[in-house]
């Protein structure tokens, strides 16, 4: 049964692992991967990545993606939105500290930023606008 748009903004609110997928170019299929990203109901959503990433080059060029999140327990529900790319940005310690802080535990949170500011090169926040929504509760089976 597809979700109300209440039901599928808040569930994509919630922290989720999602896999992002977006177009590889021709002969290729879409580049999907796990990835941690923010999102409020009513709202843009983003994610955070590396400046000289694959998956960054391929969303800019495409100019979109997708992403998806589900879980098994207490239903079987998924949501999977799509959309443009609205705005890119040089990430700040901020915005990794705020995602961090949404998946880790609070004593992990400072040394995961630290580890993460120091070592994976210069990120980006990527923005996008969720236009196309997919979305059901299959129950429990």
């Amino acid at each position: 049964m597809a979700l109300t748009r209440e039901e599928r903004e808040q569930f994509l609110a919630e922290p989720h692992v999602a896999a992002i997928a977006v177009d590889a170019g021709d002969g290729r299929a879409p580049l999907t991967v796990p990835i941690w990203y923010q999102y409020a109901p009513g709202g843009d959503l983003w994610i955070l990545t590396g400046l000289d990433s694959r998956k960054n080059r391929l969303i800019g060029a495409a100019g979109r993606f997708s992403l998806m999140v589900d879980r098994l327990e207490p239903t079987i529900r998924y949501v999977s939105v799509e959309g443009p790319v609205v705005d890119t940005t040089p990430a700040t310690i901020e915005r990794l500290r705020e995602l961090s802080a949404r998946y880790l535990p609070p004593d992990k949170v400072e040394g995961y930023v630290d580890f993460a500011w120091k070592n994976h090169g210069e990120q980006v926040v990527v923005r996008m606008r969720p236009e196309r929504w997919v979305s059901s509760d299959l129950g429990s089976i």
